[in-house]
């Protein structure tokens, strides 16, 4: 176990990044556990207000994270620094992304439903980073020999070839494979080979007038929705908490 973890954590200069991610993951599951506490009214805990304003925890979050990622940049990978900044970068990136859907909205949607947004946005976030723990490295460059590393044109032809499969994807409405595929190719060329989704810019500038290809479009992200929708629901409710019925 030793010589796995300096082979694979600590002679990458991996450390840091495990740091960060753990304080991430602990600040995020902390903040929800508090705020749903918070919300029942059970406990200690209660609302920050200075001077008649609710202190949102996206604004401590802010200034760690601000914090934590000079003192990165600063201190390197190695040292009790560099783990220490990465800790607290990994605290204030928590805190900054249970608020996502109150940034993205500029307003307090925390307990509506488009507050489940700051609940997708870390579970993507934290899975993203578990895949470069894991040895993945953005458009597929991990996947390329020593020596084709060493061949700038291979190099370039594959973060380029990725690259645009990232890029379909998006243009097809597909925007966690497009986001996934940046790590993981081949999850790219998923998004960028099916029909795209209604409504997507890929949709709209070539379906005009292709009425079969819209109508299957339609019914296949009919058909999707219908299958994920429902498990997705249950589980960012179990993660995030039950949202509050829409005018309450």
């Amino acid at each position: 176990m030793g010589d796995w973890w300096h082979r694979n954590i600590v002679e990458p200069g991996k450390l840091p990044l495990l740091l960060a991610l753990t304080a991430f993951v602990l600040t995020f599951v902390i903040t929800r556990v508090i705020t749903r506490l918070i919300r029942a009214g059970k406990g200690p805990f209660g609302n920050v207000q200075a001077g008649g304003v609710h202190i949102h925890h996206v604004v401590p979050g802010v200034v760690l994270t601000v914090i934590g990622g000079f003192a990165a940049v600063a201190g390197g990978r190695h040292g009790f620094g560099s783990g220490l900044a990465a800790v607290v970068f990994g605290i204030g990136a928590g805190l900054v992304l249970d608020e996502f859907a109150l940034i993205l909205h500029l307003d307090d949607v925390y307990w509506s439903e488009a507050g489940r947004k700051s609940v997708e946005v870390v579970v993507v976030t934290a899975a993203l980073v578990g895949l470069l723990l894991a040895g993945f490295t953005p458009f597929g460059v991990d996947n390329m020999s020593q020596a084709e590393l060493q061949d700038r044109a291979n190099v370039i032809a594959t973060v380029a070839g990725n690259f645009l499969f990232s890029l379909l994807a998006l243009a097809k409405g597909k925007a966690r494979l497009a986001i996934f595929g940046v790590i993981v190719p081949l999850v790219a060329v998923v998004g960028a080979i099916r029909l795209a989704r209604p409504g997507s810019f890929w949709a709209r500038r070539f379906y005009t007038n292709r009425p079969r290809a819209r109508a299957k479009a339609r019914l296949r992200a009919y058909r999707h929705d219908r299958r994920w929708s429902g498990p997705r629901t249950t589980l960012q409710n179990w993660i995030g908490g039950q949202p509050d019925p829409p005018g309450s």
